[in-house]
Parts: structure tokens; C-alpha cells; sequence
């Protein structure tokens, strides 16, 4: 009767295998490592750079416990973890040494850092701990309000000075243009040139959708974003942003920095371990500017510290060469309205760029007068020029060209990348602020799995002194049910906060609530006279469709704090819904399976060790 299938056990012996591999990192601790970033826009950190770290860590005979590549976009970190600090501080040193010629103007940030000390051949299947939150380790916390109206804005302040000059370029005459915050006006004369203007935006400007209207006296042609155009600008303008703010914040030399998006149109930076909120916000509030100038003809290219000819400007250009460029700029980041990658008629990988009006002008009279000849994108930072590339313009262009050259469609797509978020794409605005020590965070670590100890404790003595030997039970589903959790929240790499901790303090509670109804139920079986055998199948049995209904409804709170709250609040509700999951598979169906595997064996029992049933006295 009371006896589960082969296949039943073999779930369960998976889930507890699982479940023991991927909770065991968060039990190793942390190691003294190096992170290797890039500084500088110009310079990527990839799988080539951490073979040359590999070897200049090897030539200096320092050893690593392992190295590791991390890539989150187009931005690459190596990690590399060491066995003490002095080691530590030693590797610092020698890849300062070598990897940055120039002390004063470095390549690389090389910063110490703590990594997990989980052994490779768990982190080869992915087995990783919880990064913890700010509240545990400490650090500053932003949430930055992005201008959407801003960004609106200057999409129709580009879009309006393209327009006037395609009106002008086709013999339309108009009476002006207006601007608003989200619309573009033309007032024509007559309904003819408010039709021929419809005809040829239509075509030009399929972002906007092109109304005729007629009032007094005039004609006015409305252009309005669709509803997906107007959508793309506000999500590429947060994505901006947040690629912008991702390369800002590799100079902080962060340990797991959260930059990610919190609803439409705020963005959530999470620094662990930063405690100068001055030179954070200056970071992230810093502002880039982008030029293209021609570079000299003769020379365009020279190695660090040759001289350059007498009346050019020169640019770092990669590691270890400079750039020769002219004095004159031909535009600016400000005229890019657009940079993406693509292909050329070749099908080799290439970057299209669209300019305002004025730039397109501008960049028309240029390379008429100079085909042929070099020219070059620089990214200023910090008052620092460093270029981007050096192409040879091709023939006559405008407002759209494109830039070939590029070797792989990863290049392409990474300078893609940097001519658009070379600045912010729309203004942001820091409306919550937020600072906690580390000694907060350490001592919120130890009181949170305090508290947590201290309850599982508590409750597993009350459930063995009451229950006996189905006490025991209950108390190893409970310990079943930690263990899993905390292998799930493990596996989705949720970062771990003291809301998080309160909640796996409430799902034990939960768990055992189970467990005390099945434990119940079973007493009440016996009390009525069933057998013990009859007692505990019709106990399981009546007690899941109670727990089945306190558990949804509670799960439907817990999806509702997910869905509307921000925060701690969704860093609560995450971890309980997740343990209302594991408490039910816990308490019901690995429970069942202890209570099986004791009790099944015996067609015939004549009690069972559940403490004192208190049968009714007989009139």
C-alpha cells in the first residue's frame, strides 16, 4: 500500500544529486584574485589577452588556482584566482608592469578582487555560488531616472534638420518648420506641395506617419512617430545607457557590478564594495564626445614616441602606435544620428552611419575634395582622444555611409557600438541614492543565517520531541527543502539579499506547516481507528489537497510582490515562490518517500512512532 515505485526514488536521488552539486559552492568561501579590464574604448579584452596573461603570469613563475573569461556584451574581463594575497598582490604588480607601457595613460585597469574558491571541475558544469547583494556586502546603490522626452527630443530635432534639407534638395518650398516634443510640423502654401512633401517623407522618413491637415490660410503636414518607432527610441536609449555605464564602471574595478533595467525608463546601478560616492557618480555621469577628422595623407599612423609632422595632432591608435590627424573636425558625435552594423556590397563586414543634415553637408564637401585619402574616427574622453579607425574614403559621400574594413562582424559590430554609446543617449537623473558599509553587510550575513539557524533548529527539536520518529522525517524533508533552494537560487545566479534570507526563514515555516498537517492528519486516521498502514496513505491523501490550496494562494501573493514591487520587495518574492516550489516537493513528495521507505516494507504494522495519539473515551 504504502510503497513508491522505482522510478519515484531515482526522482528523487536526481534531485537530491543536483541539489548537493550546485549549493555546494556557496560553501567554499572566497579567494584573493586579479581582474584585467579594459581602460580604454580602443583596447578588448579577449581570449588572445588572456593568453598573454597566462604567459606572463607562467614566465614570472606565479601560479593560478584558475582563470577564468567573462564577456558581457562586447565588454571582457579575465579573472584569475590565487592561493593568498601575497601572491595576490604580486600578479598585481607584474601585469601592471607589463601590460601597461605607460604608467600615466594605462590600457588595462588591474584590479585585486575576490572570486569563489568552487574547485574547476564545478565551475565546468556551470555550478556557481550566489553573488550577494549590496545589503550583504556592501556598496553604493543608484537609481537613475532616464529623460524619455529627452531622447524623444533630439530624435526630432535631428529628424527636423534632416528633413529642411531634404525639402531643399528636392525644389519643395515650405512656410517653417515647427517643433515639439514629439512631433514635427511643416506649413505649406498649398495642398500640392503639402502632397509632394508627404510623397517623398513617406519614403525618407518611415519612422513618422505623415498627416495632411488643413487650416486657415495654410497647410500643415503633422509627422508623428509610430508607436513602434517611438518604443524603439526609448528602449535603444536605456540599452545606451546601460552599455555606456557598463564601460564607465570597469574603471571603478567593481566585484560583480548589477547595471540593469528597472521598468521602462529607470535604470539600477549596484556598485559592491565602492565607498567613495563622489567619484562613482563622477564616472557615471561623465560625458564622451566623438570626432572625425582626416588623417594625414602622408603619414597617418606613427609607433609611440616618434614625432609627428609639425601642425597635426596625434591620438593613441591601439597599444603601441599613434594616430596622425589634421586640426580640423569635420563633425561631431552630435551629427551621428544612427551607426549599425551590416555588410558592403562585398558582403564583408562594415558599419553604416547616418548624420544630421548639417553633418551630411559637411561631410559631402569634404570628401569630394578628398577621395582617396585617410580618414578617422576619435572617441574624447577625459580630455583623452583615442581612435576608433582609420578608413580611406572611397568616393563622395553624404549624410549615409558606411565604413568597410572592419575584419570580422564582431569588430564591426563593437565599433557599431562605440559610436553610438560614446555618450549617453539621454540625459539621466540620480533620484535615489544609496551607501552601506562593509561592516553592515558582514554583520547582516552573520545575524541573517543566524536568525536562520536558530529557527531550523528550533523547529527541529519541537518536531522530534512531538512527533518522534515522523518528526525526524519532516525535519530531514525541512533540511531537503534548504538544500534546494538554495541550489535553485544558485543556479539562476539570483543575487542573495536580507530579504532574500527572511524569505527562506519563512519558507521553512511554510514547510514544516505541511508537515504538521500530513502529521496531523495521520493522528486523526488513528484516533478513528484506522490501521497504520490505512493511517498514513489516507494522511498523505487528505492532507495535499490543504496544502495544495495554502500553498497557491500564498504563491499568487508571492507572484503579485514579483510582478508590482521593486527592489527588496522582488528580491523577497523571488526566493519565497521558489521556496513554496521545493517546500511542496519537500514536505509532500520526499516525505512520502522517507515514510515509504521505513514503514513500506511491512504489509503489517501495529504502530507507529508519531507521538501520543489521544484516542476518544467510549460512553
Amino acid at each position: 500500500m504504502n510503497r513508491y515505485p522505482l522510478w519515484k526514488y531515482l526522482v528523487i536521488a536526481i534531485a537530491l544529486l543536483i541539489g548537493g552539486l550546485y549549493s555546494l559552492p556557496n560553501f567554499y568561501g572566497e579567494a584573493p584574485a586579479v581582474q584585467v579590464s579594459s581602460a580604454k574604448p580602443t583596447i578588448k579584452v579577449d581570449l588572445a589577452t588572456q593568453s598573454r596573461v597566462e604567459k606572463i603570469l607562467a614566465d614570472a613563475n606565479i601560479s593560478t588556482t584558475g582563470m577564468f573569461f567573462e564577456s558581457a556584451g562586447s565588454v571582457g574581463t579575465i579573472k584569475a584566482r590565487f592561493n593568498n594575497t601575497d601572491i595576490q598582490l604580486r600578479a598585481r604588480d607584474l601585469l601592471q608592469q607589463k601590460l601597461n607601457t605607460d604608467q600615466n595613460d594605462p590600457n588595462y585597469t588591474i584590479a585585486l578582487n575576490l572570486l569563489s574558491n568552487t574547485p574547476s571541475w564545478l565551475n565546468a558544469i556551470n555550478a556557481l555560488p550566489m553573488p550577494l547583494g549590496l545589503d550583504l556586502r556592501g556598496g553604493v546603490y543608484f537609481l537613475l531616472q532616464v529623460d524619455m522626452k529627452g531622447a524623444v527630443q533630439k530624435k526630432v530635432t535631428a529628424l527636423s534638420t534632416d528633413i529642411r534639407s531634404q525639402l531643399r534638395s528636392n525644389n519643395i518650398r515650405h512656410q517653417g518648420i515647427d517643433r515639439s516634443p514629439d512631433s514635427i510640423t511643416i506649413n505649406f502654401g498649398s495642398t500640392d506641395e503639402a502632397e509632394a512633401a508627404r510623397t517623398l517623407l513617406n519614403t525618407s522618413q518611415p519612422d513618422l506617419i505623415w498627416i495632411i491637415r488643413n487650416g486657415a490660410g495654410s497647410v500643415k503636414l503633422l509627422g508623428e512617430f509610430k508607436p513602434k518607432a517611438l518604443a524603439d527610441i526609448q528602449n535603444n536609449a536605456v540599452k545606451q545607457n546601460i552599455i555606456t555605464l557598463n564601460k564607465r564602471v570597469n574603471e571603478l574595478a567593481v566585484k560583480e557590478p548589477v547595471i540593469q533595467q528597472q521598468g521602462a525608463e529607470r535604470i539600477v546601478v549596484q556598485l559592491p564594495g565602492v565607498q567613495d560616492t563622489a567619484r562613482a557618480k563622477d564616472i557615471i555621469g561623465r560625458t564622451a564626445t566623438l570626432e572625425s577628422r582626416l588623417a594625414d595623407p602622408l603619414v597617418s599612423r606613427i609607433n609611440v614616441g616618434e614625432a609627428a609632422p609639425p601642425g597635426t595632432d596625434t591620438f593613441r591608435f591601439g597599444e603601441n602606435q599613434m594616430g596622425v590627424f589634421k586640426k580640423s573636425v569635420i563633425f561631431s558625435g552630435d551629427n551621428i544620428t544612427d551607426a549599425s552594423a551590416g555588410f558592403d556590397q562585398n558582403q564583408r563586414p562594415a558599419v553604416n552611419i547616418s548624420l544630421d543634415a548639417t553633418g551630411g553637408r559637411v561631410m559631402q564637401e569634404v570628401t569630394r575634395e578628398n577621395i582617396g585619402k585617410p580618414m578617422g574616427m576619435i572617441l574624447f574622453e577625459k580630455g583623452k582622444g583615442e581612435v576608433l579607425t582609420i578608413a580611406t574614403i572611397q568616393s563622395e559621400f553624404g549624410a549615409k555611409f558606411q565604413i568597410t574594413g572592419q575584419p570580422t562582424t564582431e569588430s564591426a559590430n563593437d565599433l557599431a557600438l562605440l559610436l553610438r554609446a560614446g555618450s549617453l543617449a539621454a540625459p539621466m537623473e540620480i533620484i535615489e541614492e544609496r551607501t552601506i558599509g562593509p561592516s553592515l553587510g558582514a554583520e547582516n550575513i552573520e545575524k541573517g543565517f543566524k536568525s536562520l539557524l536558530i529557527g531550523f533548529t528550533a523547529i527541529s527539536i519541537f518536531m522530534v520531541a512531538y512527533y518522534l520518529l515522523f518528526g525526524t522525517f519532516s525535519v530531514i524533508a525541512l533540511a531537503v527543502n534548504l538544500l534546494l533552494l538554495i541550489s535553485i537560487l544558485s543556479m539562476l545566479q539570483a543575487t542573495l539579499t536580507l530579504p532574500g534570507i527572511a524569505a527562506m526563514a519563512l519558507a521553512l515555516g511554510m514547510a514544516i506547516d505541511s508537515n504538521v498537517l500530513i502529521n496531523e492528519r495521520i493522528r486523526e486516521e488513528l484516533r478513528n481507528g484506522s490501521s497504520p498502514q490505512m493511517a498514513i496513505s489516507i494522511g498523505f491523501d487528505k492532507a495535499w489537497a490543504t496544502i495544495l490550496d495554502s500553498n497557491v494562494t500564498t504563491l499568487i501573493a508571492g507572484l503579485a510582490l514579483l510582478a508590482f514591487g521593486s527592489g527588496p520587495i522582488k528580491g523577497f518574492a523571488i526566493v519565497h515562490c521558489l521556496g513554496i516550489l521545493t517546500s511542496m516537493f519537500s514536505a509532500v513528495f520526499f516525505s512520502r518517500g522517507l515514510v515509504n521507505l521505513w514503514y513500506g516494507r511491512h504489509k503489517k504494522i501495529s504502530k507507529l512512532a508519531i507521538g501520543q495519539v489521544w484516542r476518544p473515551q467510549e460512553k
